[in-house]
């Protein structure tokens, strides 16, 4: 796990909901560091630096995109 990078900051864990379900579903592993902290007390998220998501460097791109295709999806077809 330590070499594990964050990939994206979230604020609240309602956030990480789909996007577990999405890694999980590609079976890639994650997890997310201060999860547990701020589900107790959300409070704290600007102090802590909020949920951080870590994963391997080599599911980087991986990654990427699923992020990528949950912050747009509006599709034009």
């Amino acid at each position: 796990m330590e070499s594990f990078k964050t990939i994206a900051i979230f604020n609240y864990q309602h956030e990480t909901v789909v996007l577990k379900h999405l890694l999980e579903q590609e079976e890639i592993p994650y997890f997310f560091e201060n999860e547990m902290t701020l589900s107790v007390a959300p409070m704290y998220s600007a102090a802590l630096g909020g949920i951080r998501l870590k994963i391997h460097p080599d599911d980087f791109e991986e990654v990427q995109q699923i992020l990528d295709n949950l912050n747009n999806p509006l599709k034009i077809v």
